[in-house]
């Protein structure tokens, strides 16, 4: 995982490596992570609760009340609500999105996996999915699950990025290139 100068990055991380240690201790980092996807999903689907997690308006009491309720009817793991209760108490629900992006991470790192973002024009079949994915195995030396978007702005190609590195071979790309190239020669 990157580090990062932010402090709040750094405080999202501890709070992600703790969860993470603890979900190890009780072999159940598998099902955390399943259901952290399912509270990063609500944060995203859900108005109220992303005004809550976002909001610093609200007092670390309503906060506290409010996640307590959520807990009480989505009943996740034990450690996961008892954590949840942690962050709201602590008014920390705003870097909720990062713990969750760390946590899923340092799952991925503990499978030996690595996340590629892939960007290409149309959707990719399962025959491109499977070579591309052996491909960026054999690149990477891990196991790679992909994130797939369609862009047709790219025209055509790929765009893969994987951890800093990314590769553009979009048409799109390639077509500026040539563009700054003639504009150069003429």
């Amino acid at each position: 995982m990157a580090k990062s100068s932010s402090p709040v990055s750094g405080v999202a991380e501890r709070y992600a490596q703790s969860l993470f240690e603890l979900s190890r201790d009780e072999g159940s980092i598998e099902v955390m992570e399943k259901e952290l996807k399912q509270f990063q999903l609500l944060i995203g689907e859900n108005a109220d609760f992303r005004r809550l997690v976002e909001s610093p308006a609200f007092t670390s009491e309503e906060q506290l009340r409010a996640v307590s309720a959520v807990v009480e009817a989505v009943k996740p793991l034990p450690l996961l609500g008892n954590t949840l209760k942690v962050v709201a108490e602590n008014r920390r629900l705003a870097i909720l999105p990062q713990i969750i992006t760390a946590f899923i991470e340092l799952a991925r790192a503990e499978r030996g996996e690595v996340q590629a973002e892939v960007t290409s024009a149309l959707a990719l079949t399962s025959e491109q999915r499977k070579e591309l994915s052996a491909a960026l195995s054999s690149y990477s030396g891990k196991t790679v699950s992909m994130e797939e978007t369609v862009d047709p702005a790219i025209l055509g190609g790929l765009v893969v990025r994987i951890g800093s590195r990314q590769v553009d071979t979009s048409l799109r790309t390639k077509l500026n290139s040539l563009k700054l190239a003639l504009k150069e020669v003429g």
